[in-house]
């Protein structure tokens, strides 16, 4: 995490400027389509609201995947003009499911992080990342399995999110 001190090299309005910015890049050997992961966000604004997916505007996929691809980055740079403002963020990576080479819609979550800010006034105090559990992932799968497999979709569009964190299958 970093200050956000040159909003439009970040492709951010002014506005950004003092706001907390959250990056996070894994070093993984490109082995091909064993390298492809993703990461799932999910931020609340506010403290009596629930989690929901963070993705750019101009992506509403049909897809979780804030960033996807062969050893995917990933960055977020939240900020508002409101004076009174509480943000927060679960953030996870994560494989494609299936064994090896078995492309399956599911995801798996391999780490989560939390991080976030407190905007009162001009004063923005931040937090985090601090690392997340296995049960923290599962608290999100009943939202993620409703808004990305919902039984109306057909069966070639749903998502599956598997419990627990596991391992990429190079690991195992």
């Amino acid at each position: 995490m970093a200050v956000n001190d040159d909003p439009a090299y970040l492709g951010c309005t002014e506005i950004a400027h003092g706001f907390p910015c959250c990056k996070a890049e894994v070093d993984f050997p490109d082995r091909g389509y064993a390298s492809s992961f993703g990461w799932v966000a999910l931020a609340k604004e506010g403290e009596d609201v629930d989690f929901g997916i963070d993705l750019r505007p101009q992506f509403r996929q049909q897809h979780p995947f804030g960033y996807f691809t062969d050893r995917p980055r990933f960055f977020d740079g939240p900020h508002t003009d409101y004076s009174d403002w509480d943000f927060a963020a679960h953030t996870f990576f994560c494989s494609f499911g299936g064994e090896l080479l078995e492309f399956r819609k599911e995801v798996r979550a391999i780490l989560g992080f939390s991080w976030g800010y407190a905007k009162r006034g001009r004063e923005i105090e931040s937090f985090g990342p601090d690392l997340l559990s296995p049960q923290d992932w599962d608290d999100h799968r009943e939202y993620l399995t409703r808004k990305y497999a919902p039984w109306w979709w057909p069966r070639h569009w749903r998502w599956s999110f598997v419990p627990g964190f596991s391992q990429h299958p190079l690991e195992s």
